[in-house]
């Protein structure tokens, strides 16, 4: 069984190799995150296409969410005794012939199921691609090595989204699935070049990642994110009425506020793998704190542009900040099953898309405006950070079953399973 090399005894051409191995896994998450939001911007092109409704096209987004949701625990444990290298190139192909046969699918209901196809390998391929980095990095380094593969999901809002959108809108809709192919194509050949082997562990199998749905703490850490994030969701999915509709900007000016959105998810990745290595339960307590303060300004300030602007920023980069936290998280909950844990938090993510997205419009259904999400989602925000609060409590309970356990490993220190073989 490999070991990690202690980053203080890397060579540099070593050091590069890990960069260019976590960069070729980020390259999926870019092409994830880019069909994952630009459909959204196409759904009228999309709808005159396949000649449905645009609430019909709508589906085709619940399709691919549903997708992830099933996908991401199905998945990672029925691959739990591959590789982790032939892991994600298998997810990764999967996700390419998906989105390749949606420019082929002739109606609606083919468009469906080549979405939900698309879907399934979502959070499979992140929650791989989560324990495959840190696996490469010194332990002190873990939670920047997921957030520089997340760091491709962010990217995507800012490049890819805006770029694909516009060649669908110049050129086809059906060009956004080519692009995405070829993206995917391409990210297959640089994992198999760049990413290192390293054999599956000799218990690996279905049953051991099992394990990880006994544990209480996978659970909590799952409803963190389901709830808290779910307040994120309930401002973000009413952006562009909220924008007009409130603050007063132009639709044309939409563009830019998704795009400074994203800006702020970059920033926001890089700051949560950074605080997660110190800290990863302190990093969760603070960015929910953070999460619940922007929402409540956004929501005070949102009908004055030059506040409500940079708070659409300062919210992309407290939202982005959770996740690289969350992820290990998970990965220290079960850390003999940490590919079902890790893959976990992307379904989780999904349902706190529907949540919050469901709340917000029952609220704005009410009459109470574009701007009471925020005050939902804050709600939802503090919900998630007293459910991180019993997490820690009761991580703190000592367990008299085992008095003679060793003390619990503090949250963003070393893992006790990927830090010592490298591979779950």
């Amino acid at each position: 069984m490999s070991h990690p090399v202690p980053a203080t005894t890397r060579t540099p051409t070593a050091k590069r190799r890990t960069v260019w191995a976590i960069v070729a896994l980020a390259m999926g998450g870019f092409a994830i995150g880019t069909t994952e939001f630009a459909i959204m911007g196409l759904l009228q092109n999309v709808a005159e296409g396949l000649n449905i409704s645009i609430p019909e096209s709508g589906h085709l987004i619940s399709a691919y969410a549903l997708g992830v949701v099933i996908g991401a625990p199905l998945l990672a444990a029925l691959g739990a005794k591959l590789p982790h290298k032939y892991m994600v190139l298998g997810l990764m192909v999967l996700f390419t012939l998906g989105n390749l046969s949606s420019v082929l699918a002739p109606d609606y209901a083919t468009m469906l199921v080549t979405r939900f196809i698309s879907g399934l390998p979502h959070g499979a391929y992140f929650g791989v691609a989560a324990v495959l980095a840190a696996s490469l990095v010194s332990p002190g380094r873990r939670a920047q090595a997921v957030a520089m593969v997340m760091l491709g999901l962010s990217v995507a809002n800012v490049v890819g989204v805006p770029l694909v959108t516009w060649l669908g809108q110049q050129y086809g809709w059906r060009l956004m699935f080519v692009a995405v192919g070829a993206v995917g194509a391409v990210t297959v050949l640089m994992i198999q070049r760049l990413v290192p082997f390293s054999p599956a562990h000799e218990e690996a199998g279905v049953r051991r990642e099992l394990r990880a749905l006994k544990r209480i703490q996978v659970w909590l850490a799952l409803l963190v994110g389901v709830v808290g994030f779910g307040g994120f969701f309930a401002v973000y999915s009413y952006i562009s009425p909220t924008m007009t509709e409130v603050t007063g900007l132009a639709p044309a000016a939409l563009p830019l506020i998704v795009g400074l959105y994203g800006l702020g998810m970059v920033v926001g990745t890089f700051i949560g793998g950074r605080l997660a290595d110190r800290s990863v339960m302190g990093t969760i307590y603070q960015v929910m704190t953070a999460i619940i303060v922007v929402l409540v300004l956004f929501w005070a300030a949102s009908s004055v542009a030059m506040l409500a602007i940079p708070l659409v920023f300062l919210l992309g980069v407290a939202g982005s900040s959770l996740i690289p936290a969350l992820q290990t998280r998970l990965m220290d909950a079960s850390p003999d099953a940490q590919t079902l844990a890790a893959s976990l938090n992307h379904s989780a993510l999904n349902m706190a898309n529907a949540l919050g997205a469901f709340l917000g419009g029952v609220v704005i259904s009410w009459g109470w405006g574009f701007a009471a999400p925020a005050l939902v989602g804050a709600g939802l925000a503090a919900l998630g950070l007293g459910i991180a609060g019993i997490s820690g409590a009761v991580e703190k309970r000592p367990n008299p079953a085992s008095p003679q356990a060793a003390p619990a490993q503090a949250p963003g220190s070393a893992m006790s399973a990927s830090g010592r073989t490298g591979q779950d």
